[in-house]
């Protein structure tokens, strides 16, 4: 901003110079040419003190421009600035009033400060700032302390805070040839000219207006000082997505980027500082699902001040996939659980749903489970995705509805180490393991539906040594005691058959079974 222009002038300099000369010829004799001195540096404080408020008006006006153009920038400044204008007026105002009472004291109630005729009066002062019921030399002091306090804070520059500390100390002084020290209005005003302390107060409206101008300076300085210094400007598209299904919604925000690249902001994320200059955040996925993280930037400023902005975001991580289908083969069967895979690339799961016709879809986990009621009714899969808030659908899928293929019949038995296993005939099998196995099942087992049924009966078919058939009936699914009995009088190397085997499948439908044949071992 503005430079800074609020140092002491030559002639302000001599006028101090002058002040503090006439002060020690006064304690020796007060003539009047010392008087006429006085007068003199009076007249010109009051000069230098017009020029300071002059040079204060310019400064605030430019704090009340700049706060007008730019009010979330200027006004907090502004506001800084009115109350040290208002803090200075009003001490300011109230030494004048001293001025006065003090030489109306000594000329009368048509005293001027400005035209004082008993210059040389030593009580006057004194009985206005010092007078034990009254003592405004003592609130004068603690006005000044007050004010001093109250523009220093408003200063960051060490120096000048110093200087005005100095400018407007009412500390103890010590007289020449005396080892106590007086208090600061008893050094000012006991036994003082009149023309002398109006000198004293006139130099102390000066020191108030240097103090106001170096602090309306001072907040000037600071209207852009917490600005960034930028060299370098970009523009940036950054999308919401990048992944965007036919129906949803692409958004993006086109921004205009400002960078020091000279002094990168530092990058916080979840707490810890990011490892490198760049503003790179990268995580590797381990896991599929959305993924929140927060965090925040420190940027330093040109005042030495240092503010955090936070952030947060979010990400979507998903399964590696490829869809492979066979147009022939989208079948479902009627009466079982049939799973499926529903998946949305760049959609988690959560905002996945789906539904079918001819039978119920319900979700277990992130699979699904088809259970279609009628055979050779088609299904139709819907499956519907959550867009931006709104759903959007993804797909509908045709599949047929057959009914389940019959099942195979086994006998089971366990192997040597306890496991358990189908004997579906045609090959030989050991008596023992026959005579050890309760009775006949049926499922279909071939890796892919692996859906068991319930065996109703059976019969076993026997040939005697002519030839002769003897069947036997079940006890349901279980071998009974006549089959059992048959089983006994096998010898190596014979054969039966077990035939008119129904079963009933988790679609309720009964079904014929093949007879299968088995070789006693």
């Amino acid at each position: 901003m503005g430079a800074n222009n609020t140092r002491l002038t030559p002639r302000q300099k001599m006028i101090n110079l002058m002040y503090i000369v006439l002060t020690a010829m006064l304690a020796l004799n007060v003539s009047s040419d010392v008087l006429d001195g006085f007068t003199q540096v009076h007249e010109g404080l009051k000069r230098s003190n017009t020029n300071f408020d002059t040079r204060n008006t310019a400064i605030y006006g430019q704090l009340e421009s700049l706060a007008e153009q730019n009010p979330g920038k200027g006004q907090a400044w502004l506001d800084k600035a009115t109350e040290v204008r208002q803090a200075t007026a009003s001490l300011y105002n109230y030494i004048d009033t001293l001025k006065h009472q003090i030489v109306q004291k000594a000329d009368g109630k048509d005293g001027d400060p400005d035209n004082i005729l008993n210059r040389d009066d030593l009580e006057s002062a004194a009985v206005i700032m010092l007078a034990p019921g009254n003592p405004r030399g003592r609130d004068l002091r603690l006005r000044v302390d007050g004010y001093r306090d109250f523009v220093a804070d408003m200063i960051p520059d060490t120096v000048k805070r110093n200087t005005i500390a100095e400018v407007l100390s009412t500390a103890p002084i010590v007289k020449s040839g005396t080892l106590t020290p007086q208090r600061w209005e008893e050094a000012k005003f006991d036994q003082q000219p009149v023309v002398a302390a109006v000198t004293l107060l006139s130099k102390l409206q000066s020191d108030l207006l240097y103090a106001e101008g170096e602090v309306l300076a001072s907040l000037l300085s600071q209207v852009d000082a917490g600005d960034l210094r930028v060299n370098e400007l970009n523009a940036y598209v950054m999308p919401q997505s990048r992944l965007v299904m036919r129906g949803g919604k692409y958004s993006a925000n086109i921004v205009l980027a400002a960078v020091d690249t000279t002094q990168r902001p530092r990058v916080f994320i979840q707490g810890k500082p990011l490892d490198n200059n760049d503003g790179l955040y990268e995580v590797s996925t381990g896991a599929t699902g959305n993924f929140d993280y927060t965090g925040w930037l420190e940027v330093s400023h040109g005042d030495g001040s240092t503010t955090r902005h936070d952030f947060k975001s979010s990400y979507t991580v998903i399964e590696p996939m490829a869809t492979v289908s066979a147009t022939l083969m989208n079948v479902l069967y009627a009466g079982i659980d049939n799973p499926l895979s529903i998946s949305v690339p760049g959609v988690a799961m959560t905002d996945i749903s789906a539904s079918m016709t001819n039978g119920t879809l319900t979700r277990s986990g992130d699979s699904w489970v088809a259970r279609p009621s009628a055979v050779g009714q088609d299904a139709v899969v819907t499956v519907t995705a959550n867009m931006d808030g709104r759903p959007v659908t993804m797909a509908a899928t045709k599949f047929r509805v057959r009914k389940l293929p019959d099942p195979s019949p086994y006998i089971a038995f366990r192997d040597k180490d306890g496991n358990e296993d189908h004997y579906k005939g045609g090959k030989p099998f050991p008596k023992a393991m026959l005579l050890a196995s309760p009775g006949l099942g049926a499922a279909i087992d071939d890796g892919l539906l692996d859906t068991p049924f319930e065996v109703e009966g059976f019969e076993t078919v026997f040939f005697d040594s002519s030839g002769n058939a003897m069947p036997e009936v079940s006890a349901g699914s279980q071998f009974s005691p006549r089959q059992k009995a048959q089983f006994q009088r096998l010898s190596r190397g014979k054969r039966f058959y077990i035939s008119r085997i129904r079963a009933k499948g988790p679609d309720g439908i009964t079904r014929d079974l093949s007879p299968m044949e088995v070789i006693i071992n």
